[in-house]
């Protein structure tokens, strides 16, 4: 009997494997290509402890569906908000256009002529964007839609704000986002994400921390929760609100502006798609939204590393699938009105205090 998300409950089970499957391999070679590169910037290990913004509280801001929903920005901006503001390279143009130049920007994904994109891609040509709608039809930001307008826009923003903005970035990085990088004049801290456990005999993480010395991070598979990530492990910052992580899509989504629906079909046939895809009710906001194998392993491994954080984690992403265990699931603006309080670990509730400044 076919049971509906059955088959993507399958692959969540396998995804560790078949994420090194997919960009394992790619990962350590963009990191070995990138050896000679690091002598352009500095180790992660120098933002150690470093005070970024005024506030011992940081907010992470990523790309999901939900930014485009809630624009956060218009809240942080509106608040005053002081302490670090730290986003994927995804929210990049999202930031930079509404008038907030991140604190710090963080970069993980192998991939090469995608991620450039991020960053603006100066010699896009349309037989790229005929080879690759993800652009187009991806359910993020909208702007995206209008290819090369957004890629001059985003262009031109770097050009203004870019040099100088820090970024840490993945050692497993594309050669060609790190000499994009590099072009733009930004600070770079180098890190390698831990591509498979350093406990592991021929380790590819151990063999490529021998390689460069440089610090090994969980990053959870994906660049959201590296984010979040570094905000604890490395900036050591005791609050951390996540906007934009949404690991899922909201019900009134077509399938085919989901991520992997090219490659779900190419497997499973149009048939296939309910039995890839699952569904979970967010409790707080009363909404099903839907996830595929991938965001749902993203949303187990967080899970898994919020329980160890150090940080208090808040999700203020008013959206999406993370939710439980030791996450806070708050509106931005309650953690926005003041300071906020709490126990790492616990589900219970965070008590706000009056903010100074």
């Amino acid at each position: 009997m076919e049971l509906a998300g059955d088959i993507g409950r399958r692959l969540v089970a396998q995804m560790d494997q078949m994420t090194w499957d997919r960009i394992g391999e790619m990962a350590f070679a963009n990191a070995v290509s990138n050896l000679s590169r690091i002598s352009s910037g500095r180790s992660i290990a120098e933002l150690r402890g470093a005070k970024i913004g005024r506030d011992d509280s940081a907010i992470v801001i990523a790309a999901g569906p939900s930014i485009a929903r809630h624009d956060p920005i218009k809240q942080i901006k509106a608040a005053g908000y002081d302490g670090a503001i730290v986003a994927t390279e995804s929210a990049i143009y999202y930031c930079l256009r509404n008038g907030v130049v991140p604190d710090l920007v963080v970069t993980v994904d192998p991939h090469g002529e995608r991620l450039v994109r991020w960053f603006g891609h100066p010699e896009l040509e349309d037989r790229q964007l005929a080879r690759d709608d993800y652009f187009r039809r991806q359910d993020m930001d909208s702007s995206f839609a209008k290819e090369h307008e957004a890629n001059q826009a985003i262009l031109s923003l770097l050009e203004q704000y870019g040099k100088g903005m820090r970024i840490a970035l993945a050692t497993s990085s594309a050669p060609e986002v790190c000499e994009r990088v590099l072009q733009i004049g930004m600070e770079v801290y180098w890190w390698n994400p831990m591509l498979d456990s350093p406990d592991l005999p021929n380790s590819r993480t151990t063999e490529l921390y021998r390689k460069n010395s440089l610090p090994c991070i969980n990053a959870g598979g994906n660049v959201g929760t590296a984010a979040w990530m570094i905000a604890d492990a490395v900036l050591g910052t005791r609050h951390v609100a996540l906007t934009g992580v949404d690991f899922s899509y909201y019900p009134d989504t077509p399938y085919r502006n989901t991520q992997y629906y090219k490659e779900i079909i190419a497997v499973f046939g149009e048939e296939g798609l309910d039995r890839v895809f699952n569904r979970i009710r967010n409790p707080y906001l009363d909404v099903e939204f839907f996830t595929d194998p991938a965001y749902l392993w993203y949303r187990d491994c967080f899970l898994e590393l919020a329980a160890d954080a150090s940080c208090v984690t808040y999700n203020c992403t008013e959206g999406g699938i993370l939710f439980g265990g030791p996450i806070h699931f708050v509106p931005l603006a309650e953690f926005l009105r003041g300071r906020v309080g709490g126990t790492p670990g616990t589900t219970d509730g965070p008590t706000l205090e009056t903010r100074n400044g």
